[in-house]
């Protein structure tokens, strides 16, 4: 504004106006009006509540603009694919079929053939609203994308009629214009069906597994009885499947029981707090174990099993969603090698399965799983899952339901060398490090004496012994004690870091966890040793090398590796493993005519034996099981195959050896080539003499044993100073060991002597230690 404004108002030939006349008056108003300041600094970025407004409305405008042209635009289409599925083509790596898996399972049924208690069950999983509520819920919409975006997992949001039109007109694919469709469908078929109609169609198209589409052939799959006679612990039961078909199936995933149960509990406790049903009925109801599958016969022998580890393997990476793979048309080509799955199938056939005899009613739990993968490429060659999917359903080579025993106390040592750890006293520990391994010796930790004492093999005191001869002779007392000098939490961190899944079962950071108490499946313990073969470095282990579908390829992770330990504990580790096999409790091994390592295992009361080993090429695992057909339940396999013990020195070591030399008898043997800790000599030989222990350097003996608890039993005899004085005190809690343990195994629940008493196996599990410097996803690098 200029100057100007400020001078009295003039006539064009400059006279001053007089007072009063409309333009005076104009001036003296504009004069009295407040200038308003010019925005200066960061205010001038800001937008002004004008702008906001105006923004906000044409955003509000083009919403309503969109919705309404996206409600004409899109039309209630035809059903899609899924309600002819195809089926999917399973290939070995050569390109020759494994199988085929089937025609989709589908019988529609009217809503009035499903009791109303089934149908309650699945509302009160999936959306207890769906008789009141909209087609579409905004609000739990935005809720799942917020919790997905902020990191707290895929959270579904969909109403049971958005997921029917996601399974009967549109596809399972996770795609923003797929949302946008299923919507406006969702609205519309809202608009047009009854809450009845929908709820119907919704039954009739949801996958439940088992190759299962709809509830009645659900129920067929699952209970061999029409849905009209599901009871409702049942209906539940089918109704916690929606949430996870095949993860959900406790017959073939027994591991995942406790999670089933807690879900089947979520419903039916839903179903109370909607008063569809009584508490007097919900107290009275138990779980219904689902009947055996019956797979197509197309799926017989191994067929099945490699198919179903096909499937899992690319659910479970997400490569494909379950719903979407179920739907078929997809060809698979696995990284399996043709003569190395026959040479397995013959080993097992040899070394256990013809020498099981109709006269030995034992013989009949005999179960085995086996696993093999390649060094260098981290591919997944051979697996044994069981006699035949179409008479023994879950798959021996994957289920996680049986300690491993001995096999996880390499990873202790791994560990050990990993961390740097020492004894009480001082000293490192390597492979001639003195332990006391006086049976049912009680694990001392910094404070004293821990409560847990677990016993040695046959109760075998074996004195002062060096690591490498309590590896070759699987000690129990030497391997408990190690764990609680390294730390179990350092123990476990390792353990994953090789290739142990973090969330195995009964996993457990205290000293038991030397003895394998976790039950780990046949593939997890082969891919950690397959981690020792490759040095320490942990890569990306597959089962699928190619997948694709109307022409087109879909991508696959990329192969990642990184250093999980070190080079020389890895190396170091490999040494002394390699004399379980020359003359240890693995010497049925080295018929396998190649340098090998490996470790035996036995679970507690010989429930199953096992042998893990590796060449420099090939690391493979083999596990014998003992199962009742009728119950399910886990066995002893004691008089199995005419053998008085089942342990992992026999029938394990003897397959394992016998598919080793088929699988790689076209190559040249290598060598190991090793880079060992300062100090340990691979040479030194796996018995003898031992050396006299080294004096404790600190000069202080153990405290007195603690008095017993009622929790732990009464422990066995404590630690005095007439031990060894090699015996190395610990490091870790002292707290008394919550796992129990005392077999070979540190079989579960027990502590002490009472734990101790029952050792009945021939030596204890050893899982692989997995982080380093007690943090789990720190890797240390190679030297």
């Amino acid at each position: 504004m200029s100057d100007a404004q400020h001078w009295a108002p003039r006539d064009p030939d400059g006279r001053p106006l007089p007072a009063g006349s409309p333009g005076a008056r104009g001036a003296k108003e504009e004069e009295g009006r407040v200038k308003r300041p010019r925005r200066t600094g960061p205010r001038r970025a800001l937008p002004t509540w004008r702008m906001l407004l105006g923004t906000l409305l044409g955003v509000a405008l083009l919403l309503i603009g969109g919705l309404i042209a996206g409600y004409q635009l899109v039309d209630i289409p035809a059903a899609n694919a899924s309600a002819t599925a195809q089926s999917n083509t399973y290939l070995y790596e050569d390109g020759t079929v494994i199988a085929r898996d089937g025609e989709v399972n589908r019988e529609n049924v009217r809503l009035s053939q499903v009791p109303l208690t089934v149908q309650r069950a699945v509302l009160a999983a999936e959306d207890r609203d769906f008789h009141s509520e909209r087609a579409v819920d905004i609000k739990a919409m935005g809720r799942a994308a917020w919790n997905t975006l902020t990191g707290k997992g895929r959270q579904g949001g969909s109403t049971i009629t958005q997921q029917y039109v996601k399974n009967y007109y549109l596809g399972q694919e996770q795609t923003v214009v797929r949302k946008a469709k299923e919507f406006f469908i969702a609205i519309k078929l809202d608009r047009e069906e009854t809450k009845d109609e929908i709820l119907e169609g919704y039954l009739n198209t949801s996958y439940f597994g088992r190759n299962a589409y709809g509830i009645q052939a659900a129920a067929q799959a699952y209970y061999g009885k029409n849905v009209e006679d599901l009871t409702t612990a049942e209906g539940a039961y089918l109704s916690t499947l929606l949430n996870a078909p095949s993860a959900y199936d406790v017959v073939a995933h027994p591991e995942n029981r406790p999670d089933v149960v807690a879900r089947w509990n979520y419903v039916l406790d839903g179903m109370v707090k909607e008063d569809w049903l009584t508490a007097a009925g919900r107290s009275a109801t138990r779980f219904p174990v689902p009947g055996e599958t019956k797979p197509a016969t197309g799926l017989s022998g191994q067929r099945g099993y490699l198919v179903q580890a096909a499937r899992d393997h690319l659910t479970s990476t997400g490569v494909i969603d379950e719903k979407t793979l179920a739907a078929g048309g997809y060809r698979v080509t696995t990284t399996l090698d043709r003569a190395k799955q026959d040479a397995l199938v013959d080993a097992v056939d040899r070394n256990v399965i013809s020498l099981t005899s109709d006269t030995r009613a034992i013989d009949r739990n005999v179960r085995v799983g086996g696993a093999s993968i390649d060094v260098d490429s981290g591919e997944v060659v051979a697996m044994y899952g069981g006699v035949d999917y179409t008479r023994q359903y879950v798959n021996n080579a994957t289920r996680r339901d049986y300690q491993v025993g001995s096999t996880f106390k390499p990873f202790v040592f791994t560990s050990a060398v990993a961390n740097g750890s020492t004894t009480q006293d001082g000293r490192p520990i390597g492979p001639e490090t003195v332990y006391d391994g006086t049976n049912k010796r009680m694990v001392v930790g910094p404070e004293g004496p821990t409560g847990y004492a677990p016993a040695n093999e046959d109760d075998t005191d074996y004195g002062a012994v060096t690591v490498r001869t309590a590896t070759d002779r699987s000690v129990n007392a030497v391997y408990a004690q190690m764990a609680q000098d390294v730390g179990p939490g350092k123990v476990e961190d390792t353990a994953v870091g090789l290739g142990v899944p973090e969330n195995t079962p009964d996993l457990t950071a205290s000293p038991s966890i030397a003895l394998g108490t976790a039950t780990a499946s046949v593939l997890d313990m082969t891919k950690a040793y397959a981690t020792l073969a490759d040095h320490g470095r942990h890569g990306t282990y597959t089962l699928v090398k190619k997948v694709t579908k109307d022409g087109g390829t879909i991508t696959l992770p990329a192969r990642e590796t990184e250093q999980a330990v070190s080079r020389t504990a890895a190396d170091t580790t490999t040494a002394i493993l390699r004399s379980v096999v020359d003359g240890g409790t693995g010497t049925a091994a080295g018929a396998a005519g190649r340098p090998a390592a490996g470790k035996t295992g036995t679970a507690e009361e010989d429930k199953a034996a096992w042998f893990a080993g590796y060449t420099p090429d090939l690391a493979t695992v083999v596990a014998v099981m003992g199962q009742d057909p009728a119950t399910g339940a886990q066995t002893p396999l004691y008089g199995a195959l005419g053998l008085t013990r089942m342990n992992g020195g026999g029938p394990p070591a003897a397959t394992w050896a016998d598919y080793t030399a088929a699988a790689l008898g076209d190559t040249a043997p290598r060598e190991f080539e090793l880079e060992l800790q300062e100090g340990a000599d691979e040479s030194a030989p796996p018995t003898g003499e031992e050396p006299e222990p080294e004096p404790e350097g600190t000069g202080d003996t153990p405290a007195e044993p603690t008095e017993p608890t009622e929790t732990t039993g009464t422990p066995s005899e404590a630690p005095s100073p007439a031990s060894p004085p090699g015996r190395p005190a610990t490091s870790a809690a002292t707290t008394p060991d919550a796992t129990g343990g005392g077999t070979d195994t540190g079989g579960r629940g027990a502590t002490g002597t009472a734990a101790a008493e029952t050792a009945e196996t021939e030596e204890a599990p050893g899982n692989t230690g997995g982080s380093l410097e007690g943090v789990r996803g720190a890797r240390p690098q190679a030297p």
